[in-house]
């Protein structure tokens, strides 16, 4: 594979030579199809080169995540989703969204602005890095689906979002200075479970007062599932630390099968505060980054601005236990695709965490964490459910609203409901004993 992309280069800058010397990428008639042909081409044999032993293993974790949510939609009666647009350019097609990650740093390549070794070393990473992080994100959300088609099958019903739709991803909704559910599933006869994916996230702000205000949300370190066994719409509550309500249940899900040898770099609470004014010039600064050619900016100040900020490198197993100790979870859940040695499930166990693994892609090996999630829910006093009345049963509800309002004129229809129900709580026996009634009625 090298070769033929290598070679197709070649193609290229013979191409660019001799019909397009400038550089400006403007063809017309069968030279626009001769460019986009071979442009494509190395795209594709340059994805393959880098990550070609891993496409089949992406193609059919798609593939399960697609399985997963039509079950969800037949189950829980959703309409759709809402995908990022990010992962929903992965899920239709995989390999094409690996394509174009490299689509500038080409364009770079071709005009000279890079030599050939830094376009396989920035080009190579973007690919590996996007395989990586969508690979994640299809096991953790394949986790998050299963678990709420597995508690539709136990007679849930998803009552946020009103609309149907399945939420995946959190972009957008901190838009109002709150943090809301990404689901809330009501379980007939025991109560809700509010789900919140990768959250805390940052909220909206306006000045540096503000910023300073919500700064730890940008700083929490993010569980890949949140839980709270009731019904909840914004969990921000910046005056505590971690800046969110203390969560029921965590779930961090483990898609690789050495996950707990791996480590990463964790900021978190050692990055000081900004103001806006600081914010604003990093915000330009990357802006610059970004736009180097047209600016004439020297990446070395941004590299040297890196190097000064606070990081610590901890390992994967570290950071599941750091998110146990810190939010003080009732439960917390690590599902693991592979299965996990004896001495890693033992250091977690001690430390707390329950672990489930080995799960790969069956969807019933994760009922025990879906049972303890049914066990816990429950209502509190102040909270409603939306009851569906047909025609007829309007027509009765009204008849006996009339009635009463003989007696009391303010009397509203959810008084009436309640009156009805204690009084024939009250009178269960007599109606269960009278033999003319008929339950056919109800």
């Amino acid at each position: 594979m090298v070769q033929d992309w290598l070679s197709i280069y070649g193609k290229l800058v013979a191409f660019l030579k001799k019909k397009d010397p400038s550089k400006s990428f403007k063809f017309t008639g069968d030279d626009s199809k001769v460019f986009t042909k071979l442009e494509d081409e190395l795209r594709r044999y340059f994805v393959y080169n880098e990550v070609g032993e891993e496409l089949p293993i992406a193609l059919e974790w798609v593939k399960n995540l697609k399985k997963a949510l039509k079950q969800a939609r037949e189950v829980l009666g959703l309409q759709g989703e809402q995908l990022s647009r990010e992962f929903r350019s992965f899920m239709e097609d995989p390999i094409r969204h690996l394509m174009k990650k490299i689509v500038f740093y080409l364009y770079d390549l071709l005009r000279e602005k890079i030599h050939l070794e830094e376009f396989i070393q920035t080009a190579g990473a973007a690919v590996r890095t996007s395989l990586k992080t969508n690979m994640r994100s299809v096991y953790q959300n394949w986790v998050y689906i299963n678990i709420l088609t597995l508690l539709g099958e136990m007679n849930g019903v998803m009552v946020y979002p009103e609309v149907k739709y399945l939420l995946l991803g959190r972009s957008g909704k901190q838009k109002t200075g709150l943090i809301p559910p990404n689901a809330i599933i009501y379980l007939t006869g025991r109560g809700y479970l509010s789900f919140f994916l990768e959250a805390p996230r940052p909220i909206s702000w306006e000045d540096s007062t503000d910023l300073r205000k919500i700064w730890t949300l940008y700083t929490a370190l993010r569980p890949d599932m949140i839980v709270y066994t009731r019904k909840i719409l914004n969990i921000v509550k910046l005056t505590s630390n971690p800046p969110i309500e203390r969560p029921n249940i965590i779930i961090e899900c483990k898609e690789l099968d050495d996950w707990y040898k791996r480590g990463r770099e964790v900021r978190g609470p050692l990055a000081k505060p900004l103001s806006v004014e600081e914010w604003r010039s990093k915000w330009i600064t990357g802006l610059w980054d970004g736009l180097a050619d047209v600016l004439g900016v020297s990446r070395k100040e941004v590299v040297e601005e890196v190097k000064q900020k606070k990081v610590m490198r901890l390992k994967d197993i570290q950071i599941v236990t750091l998110y146990y100790t810190l939010y003080k979870p009732d439960k917390m859940f690590l599902v693991s695709r592979a299965k996990v040695p004896k001495e890693i499930k033992d250091y977690l166990r001690d430390r707390g965490l329950h672990i489930i693994d080995n799960v790969g892609f069956n969807k019933n090996k994760l009922k025990p964490l879906v049972n303890e999630l049914y066990k816990r829910a429950r209502r509190d006093s102040n909270d409603y459910e939306v009851i569906e009345l047909n025609g007829e049963e309007i027509d009765l509800l009204e008849r006996l609203t009339r009635i009463l309002r003989r007696k009391n004129k303010y009397i509203t229809n959810r008084d009436v409901i309640r009156f009805a129900l204690e009084f024939t709580l009250r009178n269960k026996d007599r109606i269960l004993s009278d033999e003319v009634y008929k339950l056919r009625s109800l």
